[in-house]
């Protein structure tokens, strides 16, 4: 049952992040962006879902209990939203759940983004699908799922890599 309230609650903040994401789409699109690799954000999306459904089933069907591991799973968790608050704040108008990039986007230069490259995957998204796991002890949804999020996670950073080479960088950098 706990299990149960913790996975509504993340899920729960994850769509107070994607209603900022859709208010940031909008405004972007508003003031002449544009979106990039929608078929590959609509997969990544649908199965984001379906990692959580499928945890939290597994969880479910096992009748698993909080436990130590959970706790480690919790911790992941906790630290996975953080980040997506950190990223959030720092790119503020511009973060999205799409890949979207502003009329004459920039290059945000934030020591996190020179420590790591993509902090959203890296930080916040694998630490959240390693997170649910270890807290609904779900081996087998993470053994079938995460080999397919890590392919799909895998191209749209090669997409961004190559916004970033070719648009964003170009356009210039905004210190922060």
């Amino acid at each position: 049952m706990l299990i149960t309230v913790i996975v509504c609650l993340i899920f729960l903040a994850r769509l107070l992040f994607l209603r900022l994401s859709l208010k940031n789409e909008a405004n972007i699109l508003k003031s002449g962006g544009r979106e990039y690799g929608q078929k590959n954000t609509q997969v990544l999306t649908l199965l984001h879902i379906l990692f959580y459904l499928s945890c939290l089933v597994e969880a479910i069907l096992r009748g698993q209990n909080f436990d130590w591991i959970s706790t480690i799973g919790l911790v992941f968790l906790a630290f996975s939203i953080w980040m997506l608050y950190f990223v959030t704040r720092i790119l503020e108008g511009i973060w999205t759940v799409k890949l979207m990039l502003v009329k004459d986007h920039k290059f945000i230069d934030h020591w996190l983004f020179r420590l790591v490259k993509h902090p959203n995957y890296y930080l916040n998204i694998i630490p959240e699908l390693l997170g649910l796991t270890l807290l609904c002890h779900s081996y087998i949804s993470f053994s079938l799922l995460f080999p397919c999020y890590l392919v799909l996670l895998y191209r749209r950073i090669r997409q961004e890599d190559e916004l970033l080479r070719t648009i964003i960088i170009p356009n210039g950098i905004i210190q922060k």
